[in-house]
């Protein structure tokens, strides 16, 4: 994989708001620090305070993670346009983390919204998104005909688990078992995701990218296309 990324972004709840800095390994690492304490998570609804118990206020936890706050960032992406080749483009993400719903509920509100901003044109998602997946197929089924994003989400040896997955950063790679990968047609089976799916190489954040991406071309694996076909 590439070296971090380095993540501008704000951190705002009803204490007042920061410009912070977020640390992304690409694969289930993110980091940050705020108001003078340190947060790790493996995803972005799952920062904790390093080395123990959660600090004190200012700050609201729920099951150890942040929560109660607004969580702003940009990341940096490719996209490949016709006649162009790759342009560079920015990711804004907004992720709203509600109040604690009640022992065992989880929070009462954690809402995505992303909007791509590639020469000089905005693509948003809808506000609601559940996670990555859902908010990127829905801003490439936005960008222009003959536009493509480059990146983990998109590529050829990428899959999710059929059990579900959360926010982000539980793509399974496939880049070293590439030819195992390529026979995959569904679940079960002798050439479904179970029986493949120990051999992945690791799991990755939808936004990342490495030299040994590939498109996503036609209904391929267990997850099939990208952009996914839209539930009718």
């Amino acid at each position: 994989m590439s070296a971090p990324q380095f993540w501008p972004g704000r951190y705002t709840d009803r204490h007042g708001n920061e410009a912070v800095v977020f640390e992304s390994d690409g694969r289930e690492s993110i980091r940050t620090t705020i108001r003078g304490v340190r947060f790790e998570g493996d995803s972005m609804d799952d920062l904790g305070a390093l080395g123990g118990e959660p600090p004190e206020a200012p700050f609201t936890f729920f099951d150890g993670a942040l929560c109660s706050c607004l969580l702003e960032w940009e990341v940096p992406m490719s996209v490949t346009v016709e006649g162009q080749g790759v342009r560079t483009a920015v990711l804004d993400c907004a992720l709203r983390l509600g109040a604690p719903a009640g022992p065992g509920r989880g929070l009462d509100t954690e809402t995505l919204t992303t909007t791509l901003r590639l020469d000089g044109h905005a693509y948003r998602s809808a506000e609601g998104h559940d996670d990555f997946e859902d908010a990127l197929n829905e801003v490439q089924r936005r960008l222009p005909p003959g536009s493509r994003l480059k990146a983990c989400v998109s590529c050829a040896w990428s899959d999710y688990h059929p059990a579900g997955h959360g926010l982000m950063a539980a793509l399974a790679c496939f880049r070293d078992a590439k030819d195992l990968y390529r026979q995959v047609d569904g679940k079960h089976g002798p050439r479904g995701i179970f029986k493949t799916w120990q051999e992945h190489t690791e799991s990755v954040q939808e936004t990342w990218l490495c030299e040994e991406f590939e498109d996503r071309a036609g209904d391929t694996g267990y997850r099939g296309p990208f952009p996914s076909r839209p539930l009718s």
